[in-house]
C-alpha cells in the first residue's frame, strides 16, 4: 500500500464545507492507503505564535476528525509536536534550502502581504517544514489544495535536492494525491464564494454547531425578491442554497423547492426552515458524537499516544539513516 501523508491545522472548527471536501475523502482514503495524518499544531504557530488555547484546540480537531470516521486502528492518527524526529529532519532540510527560493514561495509573500507585523522565520521555512512532514515517512503522495501546489514542488525539491547532494535515491519524490470529481465544494451562506471559517461564523455551518444556531445562521442566508419569470436563472445567492439542499437533503424535497421556483411560487422562509432541519438531522450524529469524545480524555490520550508511537517507528527509522548518510556517526 502506497503511503500517504496529510497535516491538519488545529486553527478552528470543522464545517461542512471541511467535512465534503477533504474529510470525507480522508475517510475513504484510510481503507485504501497507509495514511498517516497528523495536527499541525507546529505549523498553527506561523500564523498563531500565541494561541489562547493550543492544547484545547488540538483536542477538539482531534475528536471532530475521530467523529467524521478517521480510525485510529485504521490510520496513524498523531499530534506533530509528539514526532520530535520532525524537527530534525526539519533543521537538515533548511541547512539546504535558500533563503531567495523560500521568499519567492507564494505563500510566503502572500502571508507577508496579510500580516506585515508578524513575519518570523518560521513562515520563511514553512515549505522546509512541510516537506519534513511528508518525507519523514518516505510518502509517495500528499493530498493537497490549489493553494499548496507550490509548497508541494518545493517538497519535491528538497527530496530530490537530498537525494543528489548525498549521492543516494533515499526519498521517493511525493506526488499529489487528487481527489478527482470526489471533492464537493459546498458553498457559504453569505451570497457568495465557498463556505468558509475565514469569511465569518456566520458564513459557515460547523459540525458542532447546536440546533438553535444552525436554524439562526440558515435563516439569515442572503436571499432576493424571488422569481418574476418561469424557469429564470437563479442568481448566485439562491443558486448557493439550492447547492447546499442538494448535499443535504432528500431529492424529493430538492425537487419540491425547484419547482416551487419555477413557478415563481416559492417561499424563502419555508425553504430556509426546510433545509435547516435538514442539516441540524444530517450534523447530528457528528455533533454527538464530538461532544461524548470530548469528554473522554482517556480515550483521546489512548489514540495520540498510540498514534505517536506508531508515527515514531517510521519516522525514527528515517532519521536513523539520514543521520548516517549524512556522516553523524557515535564514536
Amino acid at each position: 500500500m502506497e503511503k500517504v501523508v496529510s497535516g491538519i491545522r488545529p486553527t478552528g472548527k470543522l464545517h461542512l464545507g471541511n467535512y465534503f471536501g477533504a474529510v470525507r475523502n480522508f475517510v475513504k482514503m484510510q481503507h485504501e492507503h497507509n495514511c498517516y495524518f497528523f495536527i499541525a499544531d507546529y505549523h498553527s504557530l506561523t500564523t498563531h505564535p500565541t494561541p489562547e488555547d493550543l492544547h484545547g484546540n488540538v483536542k477538539h480537531v482531534l475528536a471532530e476528525y475521530i467523529a467524521c470516521g478517521l480510525d485510529p486502528e485504521k490510520a496513524t492518527l498523531y499530534i506533530q509536536s509528539d514526532l520530535h524526529e520532525v524537527t530534525e529532519l526539519y533543521l537538515l532540510l533548511n541547512m539546504n534550502a535558500y533563503v531567495g527560493e523560500l521568499e519567492r514561495c507564494t505563500s510566503f509573500k502572500e502571508k507577508v502581504r496579510k500580516q506585515p507585523e508578524n513575519v518570523n522565520a518560521g513562515l520563511l521555512t514553512y515549505p522546509a517544514l512541510m516537506a519534513a512532514d511528508v518525507i519523514i515517512h518516505k510518502a509517495s503522495k500528499v493530498p493537497v489544495g490549489k493553494d499548496q501546489e507550490q509548497n508541494l514542488e518545493m517538497m519535491r525539491t528538497f527530496a530530490r535536492r537530498f537525494n543528489r547532494i548525498y549521492g543516494i535515491e533515499y526519498f521517493p519524490i511525493p506526488q499529489a494525491y487528487n481527489f478527482g470529481d470526489a471533492l464537493v465544494k459546498i458553498p457559504g451562506l453569505d451570497g457568495s464564494g465557498k463556505m468558509g471559517k475565514s469569511e465569518g461564523e456566520t458564513n459557515a455551518i460547523f459540525l458542532s454547531d447546536e440546533p438553535a444556531l444552525i436554524r439562526k445562521k440558515v435563516m439569515r442566508a442572503v436571499t432576493d425578491a424571488g422569481p418574476s419569470e418561469m424557469n429564470q436563472k437563479k442568481p448566485e445567492p439562491i443558486q448557493n442554497l439550492f447547492t447546499l439542499m442538494d448535499v443535504i437533503s432528500s431529492p424529493k424535497t430538492v425537487q419540491y423547492f425547484e419547482d416551487q421556483y419555477n413557478t415563481c411560487k416559492i417561499r424563502y422562509g419555508d425553504m430556509k426552515k426546510q433545509l435547516a432541519e435538514d442539516v441540524i438531522g444530517f450534523t447530528e450524529p457528528f455533533r454527538e458524537k464530538i461532544k461524548e469524545l470530548l469528554s473522554n480524555d482517556h480515550y483521546l490520550r489512548k489514540v495520540t499516544r498510540k498514534g505517536a508511537a506508531k508515527a515514531r517507528e517510521s519516522a525514527g527509522t528515517t532519521i536513523k539513516e539520514v543521520r548516517e548518510i549524512i556522516g553523524f556517526k557515535p564514536f
